[in-house]
């Protein structure tokens, strides 16, 4: 038992946890961001001591080194015309990773902390604090009903696509459909873990997400306005096809205030079935995925099952019913635009370190792009679609 709970899904489950705990009876402590990214950067020590990892003093060092490159990914998003083009410090964390082990290479002394799905998965653990089920019923039925429908379908025409069509594996036709179909770059990273995925082809999926998201939040607004379009359907247009969060927000902003209300609404709606989508891939890949040879028993199913999916679900019901609707929006919040937020950016520049750019535009990635771009058309045409037949007859 000791044993597996040294394994690296186990240990970061628990740190994302234990700062969760830590949110809940010291939130003043955690809103404080030095406290807290120490916090973090011992707890990611300790975890990493306890999974036996052979430290000779070097974690908190390479840790401190990667804590400044996100750190100045972050800095650099919060320029004002950064800001002004919806770029997100994700975008500049996996850019500057990739001029680091693309120009000088990874430097030993940088390698003890570049531990991308270490991050990650602490992260989405903290990130199941968020989906507030009082929040879904705020999405109101149509935001669900057309996150529902647009999810599986997209889902489902994209995997055929990449894996039927374009010959794609079927590791990366599962990262490349859940980015396209439910929420981009965070829906990557709960499919890779669930799956266990190939950092490489996550970081592809990931770059691939954030560049094609730039054009689409200026173009599609644009669009909108040329079919006249009302801002309740251009809203749910918008947030129902563009794959970041701030992309979505910015678009919308372009249209309208309504717009940008609706774009927000059909995109939380489309983040609350991150979790259960997590979910069912995690239960299809533990039969289909790798070592399909072996006979999925119990014990086989729960050894491949990624624990973080399990901690993400027990925070969204915690964070949802143990306490009341403020207070657990409020918590989320510390626990998001802290602790999460930071992990994430250490993930994400990690995922630079970790990823040779010569992989990236290799011929057979040309693939990936085309079939990437095959189900965002899809997805854009059906979301329009949809959105026109649930809110066309909406009035604010």
């Amino acid at each position: 038992m000791l044993k597996s709970l040294k394994s690296e899904d186990w240990v970061a489950t628990i740190v994302g946890a234990i700062i969760l705990l830590l949110v809940i009876l010291l939130p003043s402590i955690m809103k404080n961001y030095a406290y807290m990214s120490v916090i973090v950067a011992l707890l990611a020590y300790l975890g990493y001591l306890f999974m036996g990892k052979k430290d000779k003093g070097r974690f908190l060092f390479s840790f401190a080194m990667v804590y400044l490159l996100a750190w100045l990914a972050t800095y650099i998003a919060g320029l004002t015309p950064v800001k002004t083009m919806g770029l997100e410090s994700v975008f500049f964390a996996v850019i500057i990773g990739l001029l680091i082990r693309n120009t000088v290479g990874l430097p030993s002394w940088m390698a003890p902390a570049v531990m991308s799905e270490y991050y990650i998965k602490a992260g989405l653990v903290i990130l199941g604090s968020s989906i507030l089920f009082n929040e879904i019923m705020k999405a109101g039925a149509l935001g669900m009903i057309q996150a529902i429908i647009v999810v599986m379908s997209v889902w489902y025409f994209s995997f055929w696509i990449a894996n039927k069509a374009f010959k794609i594996d079927k590791e990366m036709s599962i990262l490349l459909s859940s980015a396209v179909s439910i929420c981009g770059v965070s829906a990557a990273i709960a499919t890779s873990g669930a799956i266990k995925g190939d950092p490489k082809k996550l970081s592809f999926v990931i770059s691939l997400v954030l560049i094609i998201a730039i054009p689409m939040m200026y173009l599609l607004p644009y669009l909108a306005k040329w079919m006249g379009l009302s801002e309740e359907v251009a809203g749910a247009w918008l947030g129902g096809t563009i794959d970041t969060t701030a992309a979505v927000v910015a678009s919308g902003k372009f249209i309208g205030e309504t717009a940008e209300q609706y774009s927000v609404i059909i995109k939380s709606a489309q983040n609350v079935l991150l979790g259960v989508a997590a979910f069912a891939i995690s239960i299809y890949w533990s039969y289909k995925g790798t070592n399909s040879d072996i006979r999925p028993t119990g014990s086989v199913l729960w050894d491949r099952f990624p624990k973080f999916v399990i901690g993400f679900l027990i925070a969204s019901l915690i964070f949802s019913f143990a306490f009341d609707a403020e207070t657990g929006k409020a918590l989320s919040g510390v626990a998001n635009k802290g602790a999460r937020s930071l992990l994430f950016s250490l993930a994400f520049v990690c995922i630079g370190l970790e990823t040779d750019f010569r992989y990236i535009f290799r011929k057979e990635n040309a693939r990936y792009i085309w079939s990437f771009l095959s189900a965002q058309t899809f997805n854009i045409l059906l979301t329009l679609l949809i959105a026109w037949l649930l809110f066309r007859n909406m009035i604010q």
